[in-house]
C-alpha cells in the first residue's frame, strides 16, 4: 500500500493531488506527517507547494462551480477521519470527468461530501450564535469555544464585520489557536497558557474588567425576570441549543 504523508494543511492536500497526477501514482491513504505507518507499506512525503496547490484549484474551477470548490475547503475543516481520501477521490473524479460531478449524488463521495459540508456549516452557524465575550482588563473582548469541527476560519469574516469597533479574541481551546482582531487586521494567535476554566470558558476574576462580572449578573437577572417557569421546555431547548454549548453561555451558569 502507498501512503502519502503531508503537513495537514489544505494546500498540502492539494499538493498531494498534484504530485499524484504528476507521478502517476495514486495513494491508498493520505495521512499526517506524524502518523506511524503500518508495517510493509510504502510512503511518499509530500512537500507543500502553494504554486502546485493553486494549479489544482485553477483546474478544478474549470470543472466545477465556485460553490462546489468552496465546499471542498469547508469539508476539509471537518477533520473527520478519512476526509483526505474522500476529498482526493472527489477531486480526482472531478478533474477527469467529462461533465461536472457536483450534482451526481449517486456517487458515494459526492453524497458524503455534501453531508459533511452541511455538518460543518451547521457548526459554524452555532458558533456565531453561541459565542459569549468577556471584557478583559486591557479592553479586549475574549471568548473561547470548543467546536466539533475546525470552523474558526469560516467565522472570522463574520465577527470582524459584526464587532468591527472593538478588539476581540476568539480562541479554539481544542485546537489551541485563535484569532485576534486589533481594529485593523485579524491575526492567528497561540497561547502557551490560558487563565481560563476549561469547564466554563470563564477567565479568572483578576483578568476581567471591573464591570464585567456585574454585567454578567445583570444579564442573568434579566433572563430570570422574563422566564416563565411553568412554560420551560428543556427538551426543546436542547433541540435548538445543544447542551455541549451550555457551559459557555452566561445565562446557563449558576
Amino acid at each position: 500500500m502507498l501512503y502519502f504523508k503531508y503537513d495537514r494543511t489544505f494546500d498540502g492536500l492539494l499538493t498531494c493531488i498534484f504530485d499524484a497526477f504528476n507521478r502517476k501514482e495514486f495513494p491508498d491513504n493520505i495521512v499526517g506527517e506524524d502518523m506511524q505507518l503500518p508495517l510493509f507499506t510504502e510512503s511518499f512525503k509530500v512537500v507543500t507547494d502553494e504554486v502546485r496547490a493553486d494549479r489544482v484549484l485553477k483546474a478544478l474551477r474549470k470543472k466545477i462551480s465556485p460553490s462546489a470548490t468552496d465546499m471542498l475547503f469547508v469539508s476539509y475543516l471537518s477533520e473527520i477521519e478519512g476526509i483526505e481520501m474522500t476529498l482526493f477521490r472527489y477531486i480526482q473524479k472531478a478533474l477527469t470527468a467529462e461533465f461536472s460531478i457536483e450534482m451526481n449524488f449517486a456517487d458515494p463521495d459526492v453524497l458524503e461530501l455534501s453531508k459533511i459540508y452541511k455538518k460543518v456549516t451547521r457548526e459554524e452557524e452555532r458558533m456565531r450564535q453561541f459565542v459569549r465575550f468577556q471584557k478583559t482588563t486591557d479592553g479586549i473582548f475574549f471568548a473561547v469555544m470548543d467546536p466539533a469541527h475546525n470552523v474558526l476560519p469560516l467565522s472570522a469574516r463574520f465577527f470582524r464585520t459584526r464587532y468591527a469597533d472593538q478588539q476581540w479574541i476568539i480562541y479554539d481551546i481544542r485546537r489551541k489557536y485563535g484569532f485576534f482582531y486589533d481594529l485593523k487586521t485579524v491575526e492567528t494567535v497561540h497561547f502557551d497558557h490560558l487563565d481560563v476554566s476549561l469547564e466554563t470558558g470563564k477567565l479568572t476574576a483578576e483578568k476581567l474588567d471591573d464591570y464585567e462580572l456585574a454585567f454578567q449578573g445583570l444579564w442573568k437577572d434579566y433572563l430570570k425576570a422574563i422566564t416563565i417557569n411553568e412554560r420551560k421546555n428543556l427538551k426543546l431547548q436542547r433541540q435548538h441549543l445543544p447542551k455541549r454549548f451550555w457551559k459557555y453561555l452566561t445565562e446557563k451558569q449558576a
